[in-house]
């Protein structure tokens, strides 16, 4: 019988839970996993997580335990590597041995491995290759992509113009400009920035990457049996993916029905002429399922970061107007009122290192998705099993004062040498690194750029008076600042 009382349900399974660890004993583990914090049984190291921004209390910890530390959530031990020397020896010099995605719950229950982001194996490399191929072939890096670039770049200033000055959050409108880019890969098209359905698909994103920060959705993935009793939040992603899923398999469907081999338009075209091609076999990539999780995988990582690192640029632009105005200075010397394009980022490196200062200070995904290992590794003096979860935070190595010497500020001249020329940095890694790393990198950098320059080049940027500017982040799986509102002053 079930107890009616969740309190005594919790703590029922947790004695069960005891029960099964005196009688059994816990699993001898015979590897040489790195030390840690010592975890209490049942709930690991939970208890010392700051579970709305975990990264910040692991990167605390890397101070205590070094680059390499073993953290328990629950009873799963994870390994987290810290430092840029460290991450980019996992990911790179040992990149086939750290390039796997562990089963987090609340995702895989969802997907079941299908499109890009949390797949694995042989699944992963197929649509991962996919995936490079038909960006290249659909714009990214070559002018077409610019163009429409520009082109939404421009009904982005008209949209900004029209609040005339006066108060507005720019949520929605950037998201919606940031959107259109990747869906004209994707989908060969735009959407208005008031489009009911491009509105209701960005509400699902951004509801849904909230939920999958959210310290419960942590909680749900630590202990699904557990916390499905206490917590809808696997029923709310569900039912959001449902309703996305329903929208991209009502598109490709009309565009199996219009297919051309001939004249492949888009992303999806491409995919369904592979899946002609693809000769019936145990192990099918170009599947319906894949189609579906894969588009939802780019329209989600084609519009969260960059439409975040924008806003995280002209909230820092508001708070700092002197670096606004250098910029403003810069782009009215290289630029004037000319269009951008990506050829003038060579010649404007103040430009340059703001847009690399504000990608590295928002610091958009904290955590960088998690990886797994794909086999037992010896790595750093340490013997890894193979499946163990892996995070190599990004967080640590954006802000490893060993490469930015003011790492807790914002200060462009992080990339800046003394004669104020550009300067790469090899620890700046916002795209992650390695086989997992962001196959979209190339894209977002355009936009950055574009986006940024064309609404500097238009407006400047004010808060409302008596407004604070909170450069805390928000909680949720993509590090947004929190909400704000701002005034767009066009130029004369």
């Amino acid at each position: 019988m079930i107890p009616s009382d969740p309190i005594t349900l919790v703590l029922s399974v947790i004695l069960c839970l005891f029960f099964v660890l005196f009688f059994f004993g816990w699993k001898k583990n015979a590897y040489n996993l790195p030390p840690g914090p010592r975890p209490l049984p049942i709930i690991g190291n939970l208890h010392i997580l700051d579970m709305k921004r975990p990264y910040l209390t692991m990167h605390e910890l890397s101070k205590k335990y070094g680059p390499v530390y073993t953290l328990q959530l629950g009873v799963e031990k994870v390994i987290v590597i810290c430092g840029y020397e460290a991450v980019k020896d996992a990911l790179v010099n040992h990149g086939d041995e750290f390039s796997g995605r562990p089963k987090v719950v609340l995702i895989d229950e969802l997907s079941k491995g299908h499109g890009i982001l949390f797949a694995s194996n042989d699944n992963w490399r197929a649509m991962r290759r996919f995936t490079l191929s038909a960006l290249r072939d659909f714009g990214m890096g070559k002018e077409a992509i610019e163009n429409k670039i520009s082109e939404e770049s421009d009904f982005l200033v008209q949209k900004f113009r029209s609040y005339k000055g006066e108060p507005f959050d720019n949520f929605l409108n950037i998201n919606a400009a940031v959107s259109n880019i990747i869906i004209s890969i994707l989908l060969s098209k735009r959407f208005d920035y008031e489009d009911p359905t491009l509105l209701k698909l960005l509400k699902i994103i951004n509801e849904n990457n909230h939920l999958a920060g959210s310290p419960m959705a942590a909680l749900y993935n630590t202990y699904p049996s557990v916390m499905r009793w206490f917590t809808n939040v696997a029923e709310e992603v569900r039912l959001n993916l449902n309703d996305m899923q329903k929208f991209i398999r009502e598109t490709f469907t009309n565009f199996r029905e219009q297919l051309d081999v001939n004249d492949q338009r888009n992303l999806i075209d491409s995919f369904l002429v592979k899946q002609r091609e693809e000769k019936p076999n145990p192990k099918l990539y170009f599947t319906n399922e894949n189609l579906t999780y894969l588009v939802a995988d780019l329209f989600d990582a084609g519009m969260d970061t960059t439409s975040t690192t924008l806003r995280w640029g002209l909230l820092l632009m508001m708070k700092y107007p002197e670096i606004q105005k250098k910029v403003q200075s810069e782009i009215d010397k290289v630029i004037g009122s000319n269009e951008p394009h990506a050829i003038h980022r060579r010649e404007m490196p103040y430009t340059d290192a703001v847009i690399h200062e504000i990608q590295r200070f928002g610091n958009i995904v904290p955590n960088n998705l998690p990886h797994a290992t794909t086999q037992d590794v010896n790595f750093r003096g340490y013997l890894l099993p193979k499946g163990i979860q892996v995070i190599p935070l990004l967080t640590s190595v954006l802000y490893d004062k060993d490469h930015f010497i003011k790492a807790d500020e914002f200060y462009p001249e992080h990339f800046l040498d003394s004669s104020g020329n550009f300067v790469k940095k090899e620890a700046f890694i916002p795209f992650s690194a390695g086989k997992r790393s962001c196959a979209g990198e190339n894209l977002a950098k355009m936009e950055l750029f574009i986006f940024f320059t064309r609404l500097l080049q238009n407006f400047t940027f004010k808060a409302p008076p008596g407004a604070a500017l909170d450069l805390t982040p928000a909680v949720g799986l993509v590090g947004s600042p929190m909400p704000y509102k701002m005034c767009a002053i066009p130029h004369v």
